[in-house]
């Protein structure tokens, strides 16, 4: 049957995903007044483990305070701030800097705050809900078709929904995007990351500081980075090519590793553990051929997380294709070169951040002996040559300039 909670006609816009894209896309609809549907495949009391991603960048912040006035200080509230960068090369330190505490003004937005990615959803959701956005959960999309006037959207149990236009937020086996046929370009490589979330002792906390170590002297070689959240910390270990996942991702073989990097205390507090392949793929094109569709997020892009660029540069996503959706229902006439506006915007600084994340993995994964000559001469000299260690710092996270997104100043 076909559905529209909103009376006759297609419903203007339809977001289809409820991760913390999806809920951006329909929170910055409903800022244009816009009725808001999204439908997610899950159910409502689906569980999400896991930290994912876990910055949220100031800029994604004022966006978010923007559409939904309050929303930017209660995840700063909910977050936490670190105020130590560190970063070893093997067994020496290379940099370090702190910075003094945030101003106690109720308007002031940090650089970033830092909590699981299933804390940022819990509060997205919570201001969607004040904000009157409907919900079909159980609701997974088995096809869109889409026409001159509107998109046609099925979902599993039968219903059929009709929408003037669709955002889709399903992530990165996008069923709204295979539905168009548009394709994801680039390299999938073998190789992995693992990231454990591991529960502080609060009896007897780590000091608050992100700390990157190059080539950890007791994991073979391999680098690893140390990053705080609200309630915890997030390890991400860089394996090589040819390891076996066996050895390095599953919870017997984390708990193992995750003790030589911080002690056998937390062998038995970690909360979740996940292997990621690195992905540099983006979208052909982040909008069908009669722009009825918008896709966002890991629906249209998928990069390593160097840089904090996935979630962030999604947020910025969301908040584009609402506006492009607000212009073309305000003006018609127009509709098709707002929706172009925003796929030429996007997929500009989706290939931005792919590149970035490039850049950031070919110095993480040196594939020849003179990049890593230069990162232990630049060790060497640091202490004479500060700038030196200044890029070791820095460049694990890839350029922060480029093109005009919110995730190209990235950083951790």
């Amino acid at each position: 049957m076909s559905q529209n909670p909103n009376g006759p006609g297609p419903i203007p816009a339809l977001v289809v995903g409820a991760g913390p894209v999806g809920l951006t896309a329909a929170l910055a609809l409903r800022s244009h007044g816009l009725p808001v549907t999204v439908l997610e495949a899950e159910p409502e009391d689906r569980v999400r483990p896991g930290s994912r991603a876990l910055f949220v960048h100031r800029e994604s912040l004022n966006l978010l305070g923007r559409i939904s006035p309050g929303l930017d200080r209660t995840l700063v509230n909910n977050g936490v701030v670190w105020p130590t960068r560190r970063t070893i090369y093997r067994d020496k330190e290379v940099f370090a800097r702190s910075y003094p505490p945030q101003p106690p003004r109720a308007d002031f937005i940090p650089p970033f705050t830092s909590l699981r990615q299933i804390e940022t959803e819990r509060h997205l959701l919570a201001a969607c809900l004040d904000a009157g956005v409907t919900f079909r959960w159980g609701a997974a999309v088995t096809g869109v078709e889409t026409y001159q006037d509107s998109a046609r959207l099925y979902t599993e149990d039968g219903t059929v929904w009709e929408a003037e236009y669709v955002i889709g937020a399903d992530g990165a086996r996008s069923q709204v995007r295979r539905s168009q046929g548009i394709d994801m370009v680039g390299e999938r490589s073998e190789a992995f990351h693992v990231v454990v979330d591991i529960e502080e002792d609060p009896e007897d906390p780590m000091p608050l500081e992100r700390v990157f170590v190059y080539e950890h002297p007791a994991l073979g070689g391999r680098s690893v980075m140390r990053v705080p959240f609200a309630g915890g910390f997030q390890l991400d270990l860089q394996c090589k090519d040819g390891d076996d996942p066996a050895e390095w991702a599953d919870e017997e073989a984390a708990r193992r590793w995750v003790t030589k990097v911080v002690g056998q205390k937390y062998a038995d507090r970690l909360l979740w553990v996940s292997r990621y392949k690195f992905l540099h793929v983006v979208a052909d094109s982040f909008t069908d051929p009669r722009h009825r569709v918008l896709l966002v997020g890991e629906a249209s892009h998928l990069f390593p997380p160097f840089g904090a660029r996935g979630m962030n540069s999604g947020i910025a996503d969301s908040a584009a294709a609402a506006d492009a959706v607000a212009k073309a229902l305000a003006n018609p006439a127009d509709r098709v070169g707002s929706i172009a506006a925003f796929n030429s915007e996007r997929k500009q600084a989706a290939q931005f951040n792919s590149e970035a994340a490039r850049t950031a993995l070919a110095h993480l994964r040196p594939k020849s002996e003179f990049t890593r000559f230069k990162q232990a001469l630049g060790a060497a000299l640091s202490p004479v040559v500060p700038s030196l260690g200044e890029w070791l710092e820095r460049a694990p996270y890839g350029p922060r300039t480029g093109a005009p997104t919110n995730s190209s100043k990235g950083k951790y």
